[in-house]
């Protein structure tokens, strides 16, 4: 998630994955990048596979 290849971040992301450790790999990379958690994140099985979702939010977003 490197700023040197996007001259402006998205606002708001939504990240999904895997209910593994990947996904909390990719959550803590986008804080680490400056966002900040928006909501609860969301957890549904789609054919026997649990998703997560987390939506994240530049802190300018909040006000």
């Amino acid at each position: 998630m490197s700023d040197e290849t996007v001259p402006d971040k998205l606002a708001y992301r939504l990240l999904t994955g895997p209910d593994d450790r990947s996904f909390c790999e990719k959550v803590s990379a986008a804080l680490a990048d400056g966002y900040v958690l928006h909501g609860s994140p969301s957890v549904t099985t789609t054919d026997g596979r649990t998703v997560a979702a987390q939506a994240v939010v530049l802190p300018h977003v909040l006000g």
